[in-house]
């Protein structure tokens, strides 16, 4: 029998649609009904491409026995934290606050007012580990509904009470500054693995938003520690097993601290973060490598998570099916010497195991290895290389490939649209511009569509039914600002500027702080507010960072002002914690710098406006477009004369002006040094 998440557009839901769980999705009539039923609520929260979730579904929820028990005593609501990350960010937050560690599958028992008593994330059919069964779990939490109610009730409103109390009052007093960047350089100089690059030990996550904030500190001051810290954990990432040396991408990230297996799924954020790293290590270094990763990572991400519709599915899982049929994870991807020989013949796959570190052992399960580049084959021959790559990537197409989650999340499709019209225009690559274009058209078309507010997901091109978050409007403002600057159209600056205003009026509160839900969102038990940056820029962060932009652009006071509001929790948490704070400090460098607005009277593609995008100066703005109707576009390029008849480029901060130049060097060297004015 399907339930009832057959209706539904996310393709988590749908997964278990066919449980015998009578699963509801997040919605007011199932907490309606747990009151009608007098039973709690049991909530559970994942995603499509979780592993545990899988393993969990497969133990219980498809267990006809445990699903008759939870739908006697429960109503089981079934949430897709992607799609919902609100409920997700409210509900992790009390189970980390209870339990001291958080995760998903996350497992939360509520009352029907939506209040937690009861939490935990994976729980195995089996009492192990000191953990104890997922029956267990049920029985014991029903026992306590019918006999102790009262302790619940009690229990739950502590809870609340105390999720209440952690309510951020605004970021601090005033803008971060030289001193608190520094420590905040200082704190990750503490953190840093000398040895393998990255911060902190396993797990190690790629850290891209700190690396773009060491890139930015590196333009403004000179600091060449900063400098090596990005560039040698990028060269370390890219070498590892956490980047897949045959189809380009990252994994989610490593299970060591050396970077060599990594938990396999591969999200678009983290794609699309790191290929805009990559591109601007390159813009700092002009390191091959980082050209050759940001490119095929971009090229990964047009390959493998494009929709039909030009958007960018979420992710691609980490399990999938291997030669004996069973499900595991990173079965696509990884390769034992027998398989090697099997593709390439004895001397080639002797070559290949040394190149890519593939040994009799093997690094991961099974005497399986994951390729990665260990760099101790001596000088290597680049044609052989490319040949052997080619095979096995042919190779290994043959193989079932990994299940795709194919619904396009509004943010992680703003930071796809920013990566990939950088790169492009880096890179010379019209086509990936093209492709950021089409997303950012998707974008606008079908999630802002009709309603004029930003809508969180779609699949197969329908707009979904939650609503945007601020990390949605953020990251869509950023893509659209990156997206005018490359491609001189100033309709993506206007877009930015509604989704802004959007941020002004629904998502801030007193003092400079941010809400993660509108006004007038759906209440849930405590109004989610969190400034620091994961797996991505909170929506607090990135909104700062798009509002700065697009102030720069338009000179709008009331986004600047908003932006400094923001940037007061930078002020309070980057010296602290700077490691889960990084894109704040990039904003905050941008902030430092001016930012530096740079108007460029000349055609777009020219050499003078590839010049300004190349500028290192940190979250420097860039206009570009000839004629009269320029200025229309832009408001940066308002009485901005050609000077002798040439293309002439303006460098500005801060309302001053240097003298313009038509001379590319001279544009280069004042988008170089540190800001003057």
């Amino acid at each position: 029998m399907a339930n009832r998440l057959a209706q539904t557009t996310s393709p988590y839901l749908l997964q278990h649609a066919d449980n015998p769980v009578d699963w509801w999705p997040w919605s007011p009539e199932a907490f309606e009904e747990a009151r009608r039923r007098d039973v709690p609520v049991l909530l559970s929260v994942g995603y499509a491409s979780c592993h545990w979730c899988h393993v969990m579904a497969h133990e219980s929820f498809e267990d006809d026995a445990t699903a008759a028990y939870m739908n006697e005593h429960f109503v089981s609501v079934k949430v897709d934290r992607e799609e919902r990350p609100d409920v997700d960010a409210v509900y992790m937050e009390a189970v980390q606050a209870a339990t001291g560690h958080g995760g998903w599958p996350m497992t939360v028992f509520l009352t029907a007012d939506g209040e937690p008593f009861y939490f935990g994330t994976y729980f195995p059919p089996e009492a192990r580990h000191g953990s104890p069964s997922f029956r267990q779990v049920l029985e014991g939490v029903a026992a306590a509904w019918k006999d102790r109610r009262d302790e619940v009730a009690e229990v739950a409103g502590r809870i609340v009470a105390d999720l209440a109390g952690r309510s951020l009052v605004h970021g601090g007093d005033g803008v971060p500054g030289e001193s608190e960047v520094a420590q905040a350089l200082l704190g990750l100089t503490r953190e840093y693995d000398e040895q393998h690059g990255g911060f902190g030990g396993a797990p190690k996550f790629p850290p891209s938003m700190a690396v773009e904030f060491l890139l930015r500190h590196y333009a403004r001051t000179g600091s060449e520690g900063a400098l090596q810290m990005a560039a040698d954990t990028c060269a370390a990432m890219a070498r590892g097993g956490i980047y897949d040396q045959l189809g380009g991408g990252f994994a989610r990230y490593s299970v060591d601290r050396e970077w060599i297996v990594p938990h396999f799924e591969k999200m678009l954020y983290d794609n699309a973060l790191l290929c805009r790293v990559y591109a601007h290590l390159w813009r700092a270094t002009g390191s091959d490598e980082a050209r050759r990763i940001a490119l095929e990572t971009a090229d990964f991400m047009v390959r493998e998570l494009r929709t039909a519709e030009g958007g960018f599915a979420s992710a691609l899982d980490a399990d999938s099916e291997d030669a004996d049929g069973r499900h595991v994870e990173g079965a696509y991807y990884v390769w034992t010497p027998a398989q090697l020989r099997e593709v390439l013949g004895e001397d080639d796959a002797a070559f290949a195991a040394a190149y890519y570190g593939v040994t009799e052992d093997g690094t991961f399960e099974e005497g399986a290895s994951v390729l990665r580049l260990p760099g101790d084959a001596g000088p290597v021959d680049a044609d052989r290389v490319a040949d052997v790559r080619a095979r096995l990537l042919a190779a290994r197409e043959q193989r079932p490939r990994p299940g795709r989650d194919d619904k396009v999340v509004a943010a992680w499709n703003g930071l796809a649209v920013a990566a990939l019209a950088e790169t492009g225009a880096y890179f010379d690559r019209p086509d990936l511009v093209e492709r950021a274009t089409e997303a950012a058209d998707l974008l606008v078309r079908v999630h802002l569509g009709e309603v004029a507010r930003l809508t969180r997901t779609s699949k197969d091109g329908r707009a979904g039914d939650n609503a945007g978050v601020l990390e949605d409007y953020g990251d869509v403002a950023e893509g659209f600002l990156a997206l005018a600057a490359v491609t001189g159209e100033g309709a993506w600056l206007e877009f930015a500027g509604f989704l802004l205003d959007i941020v002004l009026e629904q998502f801030t509160g007193e003092g400079g702080q941010l809400y993660d839900t509108a006004h007038d969102a759906e209440q849930l038990i405590r109004r989610p507010q969190d400034p620091t940056d994961s797996a991505t820029p909170s929506g607090w962060t990135a909104a700062a960072g798009a509002l700065l932009s697009y102030a720069a652009y338009t000179g709008a006071e009331p986004h600047r002002t908003a932006a400094e509001g923001a940037l007061g929790v930078v002020k309070a948490l980057g010296p602290r914690v700077p490691r889960f704070v990084g894109w704040g400090l990039a904003v905050a460098e941008a902030l430092l710098d001016g930012p530096r607005e740079v108007a460029v009277a000349g055609p777009v593609g020219g050499e003078l406006h590839r010049t300004a995008l190349l500028g290192r100066a940190p979250g420097a703005v860039v206009a570009a477009g000839e004629g009269p109707g320029a200025g229309a576009e832009f408001p940066l390029l308002v009485d901005r004369p050609l000077v002798g008849g040439q293309p002439t480029a303006y460098v500005c901060r801060h309302f001053v002006c240097s003298a313009p130049t038509t001379n590319a060097g001279e544009l280069a060297a004042a988008l170089a040094g540190p800001a003057g004015g």
